[in-house]
């Protein structure tokens, strides 16, 4: 279970190493530099190959790291799936172009796998902001589109625009959030074959443990935060992106994606 494969073949790894925490917080902070570093050093040495970014994390700073990281591992672009986002002061056209530029020029990568529209704005005007982003797959700056915290009618409107197939829509998503069950939005996407992307799938760390899910951990010599994780991606068309700086809990995240939960544990789950 380690790769989502969708029908026109494009495989993504179920579950992916966050970066929100890289760098920094809001701004850059180069003091969490070799804490960073070696985050990504230990998931790249485990075998993490799917790394999610943003132009605002740590101010680009998130996206620097990552390819100074990928460039000291010596790894083959190729193998590698990165995600990065444009925030949404930025979606005009010309601060589109310079957005993706300066990503590419951060990360020092030629193209994207995948870029994201990363919060929806205010009186969106999808249909430039699209163009744009078609022109920049066309170009080959980025492989795939998509989107980040869209409801379903922003979603759609995004489909209904863009001449390249919108990939995913990354929300929060984990046992103790379900809003994007509660709003439809994840019944919309496997209907779609549109990958939900969870974040906070853990809900940085704040999980709820009660007695079921403890249980199922125990049965399978698991533990809960693996669970939570093994309940997402055996969901169709979810994958996630927890972070982690602790190697083993790194290692652990991504065994997660092993582990088979019985049809009685995932509806106990729910």
């Amino acid at each position: 279970m380690t790769d989502e494969t969708l029908p026109n073949g494009l495989r993504v790894p179920k579950i992916g190493f966050g970066c929100w925490k890289i760098g920094g917080g809001g701004t850059a902070d180069p003091s969490q530099d070799e804490w960073s570093l070696a985050a990504l050093r230990s998931a790249l040495e485990l075998g993490y190959t799917h790394f999610d970014t943003a132009e605002s994390y740590a101010g680009g700073h998130s996206e620097e790291l990552v390819g100074q990281a990928v460039r000291r591992a010596d790894i083959q672009r190729e193998n590698l799936f990165i995600t990065s986002k444009v925030s949404p002061s930025h979606l005009d056209s010309q601060s589109l172009l310079r957005s993706c530029e300066a990503s590419l020029r951060r990360l020092q990568m030629d193209y994207l796998d995948l870029y994201l529209i990363h919060w929806p704005a205010p009186n969106m005007r999808l249909g430039e902001t699209f163009r744009t982003l078609n022109k920049l797959v066309t170009d080959g700056k980025i492989r795939h589109l998509g989107v980040s915290n869209f409801d379903i009618s922003q979603l759609q409107l995004a489909q209904s625009v863009s001449a390249t197939p919108i990939l995913t829509n990354q929300v929060p998503y984990s046992l103790g959030d379900r809003s994007y069950v509660k709003n439809g939005m994840l019944a919309y996407c496997q209907e779609n074959d549109i990958l939900l992307t969870a974040y906070s799938p853990v809900q940085q760390g704040g999980l709820t443990i009660d007695t079921a899910l403890q249980a199922i951990a125990d049965a399978h010599n698991a533990t809960v935060q693996q669970i939570a994780l093994a309940w997402l991606v055996q969901q169709h068309r979810v994958i996630t992106i927890p972070m982690s700086g602790n190697p083993a809990h790194q290692a652990d995240n991504l065994a997660a994606g092993e582990i088979v939960l019985s049809e009685a544990e995932m509806a106990v789950l729910g």
